[in-house]
């Protein structure tokens, strides 16, 4: 039983450019990078599938979930901050001294 040989990245890459610029035979292609024709059509596939995904802007669709939860947080926080605030004004209005006519009620 043969071993499994892995691919770098870039190999593939480069494999996948000589059949895309047609300056090769596909045999030829395999031949000297001694691969079969179906494992160049694989990695061609996988490289068009992806593609696309290297042009889309990401900060316009919303996929960035590290953004997202940072918006989310943003957003938590300023939430806080007026509750927060709203129980200062409503403690110093309940624990002030009543005022009679303007003036304080130990005069």
């Amino acid at each position: 039983m043969g071993k499994r040989r892995t691919f770098t990245p870039d190999f593939k890459l480069e494999a996948v450019l000589d059949m895309v610029r047609g300056e090769k035979a596909i045999a030829q292609i395999c031949r000297e990078r001694d691969i079969t024709e179906s494992l160049l059509y694989k990695w061609r596939d996988a490289l068009f599938e992806r593609a696309p995904a290297i042009f889309t802007d990401q900060r316009s669709n919303g996929s960035d979930p590290q953004a997202e939860r940072v918006a989310e947080l943003e957003r938590m926080v300023g939430k806080r901050t007026m509750e927060i605030e709203g129980l200062k004004k409503a403690r110093s209005l309940l624990t002030s001294t009543p005022r009679l006519n303007g003036r304080s009620s130990s005069s």
